[in-house]
């Protein structure tokens, strides 16, 4: 039985610490093999837009919201991987506008060679985070794996005229984006044991601060679509809010919140798969300016986990949501705007 102190999770996963995403075009390909899908006026929010949830109409006034996620370590830390693993599940649930009930867990364990311990960090880590935000555990399945994973389905609530989807993003809005980016970066580092303690607190803190906050103050607000920002990085999710609304996007980037010290260990070879995947996979839909090299361009494509809201809201608006979402504490920075100009495309200023 390996010894609880000793172990490092990260070392376990064959994923390389971006807990990533199969590539959006590949996921794609497989589902064009499938039969279509049995057309419900209730299904509200289906695959149509690549949107964060599910949502399906009870009533005239109920929806639920429905998501899953789940992923190999990122951080050595059971109790931390657990806080992630369950930030980030939940985040769907804000992104739809809708408030999160319930959980289940998703446990892939090698019960016979870890020890038992970790594995009850992890779901206590978990745990802790559902409690702060609201969400009851309502159960949950596990297999004996030899690669451990873990993640949660999560149900939400939401009244089907508030809706917020990745689809609605209107000429003249403005983006909000509520945490840094390079998340993919610093967990990837991790795994080299390129980061301090005081930086992998850092990146941790990112990853297990709750959407919640974020969330709650936008309600007010004449939000027009929303988005979290997970394992297809900033540009790939940008693309496809700027897609399902049939609006362009401008991205400022310098205006782009990054963790400290990431171009330098992305200049050391710290870039995940998933991150150069997400450059590929929206290179033809992105304008960079000339004098912005690779590690930059790769930078704002880096995959991330349990990000932050990425938020169109009405330009009138966005100074004073911008100031209450960080008055309440959150890390926001408006970086750029949406026009009617180049439907589905970006550019990087």
């Amino acid at each position: 039985m390996t010894n609880t102190n000793t172990i490092k999770l990260t070392s376990l996963s064959t994923k390389g610490g971006c807990g990533c995403k199969i590539g959006p075009a590949d996921l794609a390909a497989v589902i064009r093999t499938l039969p279509p899908a049995v057309p419900n006026p209730d299904l509200l929010v289906g695959l149509d837009t690549s949107d964060d949830a599910g949502v399906y109409r009870l009533s005239d006034d109920l929806a639920i919201v429905q998501t899953v996620d789940f992923f190999t370590p990122i951080v050595d830390d059971p109790y931390s991987f657990g806080q992630i693993a369950a930030a980030n599940a939940i985040s769907d649930i804000y992104a739809m506008g809708g408030k999160p009930l319930t959980a289940l867990n998703i446990v892939a364990f090698p019960i016979h060679t870890l020890d038992k311990e970790i594995l009850a960090d992890i779901l206590r880590g978990a745990g802790d985070k559902l409690k702060e935000a609201g969400v009851t555990l309502v159960g949950g399945h596990s297999i004996d794996d030899k690669e451990p994973k873990f993640g949660l389905a999560v149900t939400g609530i939401v009244h089907p005229d508030k809706v917020r989807t990745n689809a609605g993003a209107r000429h003249g809005d403005k983006l909000i984006l509520t945490k840094p980016i390079g998340v993919g970066i610093m967990t990837t580092s991790i795994k080299r044991d390129l980061l301090t303690e005081e930086e992998i607190a850092r990146v941790t803190n990112v990853m297990t601060t709750l959407n919640k906050t974020a969330a709650e103050t936008m309600e007010s607000y004449n939000v027009h679509a929303c988005t979290d920002v997970t394992g297809f990085g900033l540009l790939g999710h940008a693309t496809e809010l700027a897609k399902g609304s049939n609006t362009g996007l401008r991205i400022y980037k310098e205006q782009v919140p990054i963790l400290p010290r990431v171009r330098e260990l992305a200049e050391a070879g710290a870039i995940p798969g998933g991150t150069k995947n997400n450059y590929a996979h929206i290179e033809k839909n992105v304008t960079f300016p000339e004098t912005m090299d690779q590690i930059d361009q790769w930078i704002l494509c880096d995959a991330v986990t349990s990000g932050g809201l990425l938020i169109s809201v009405a330009g009138e608006e966005a100074e004073s949501l911008l100031s209450d979402l960080q008055k309440a504490g959150v890390e926001a920075a408006l970086i750029g705007g949406v026009t009617s100009e180049n439907p589905g495309h970006i550019i990087v200023m």
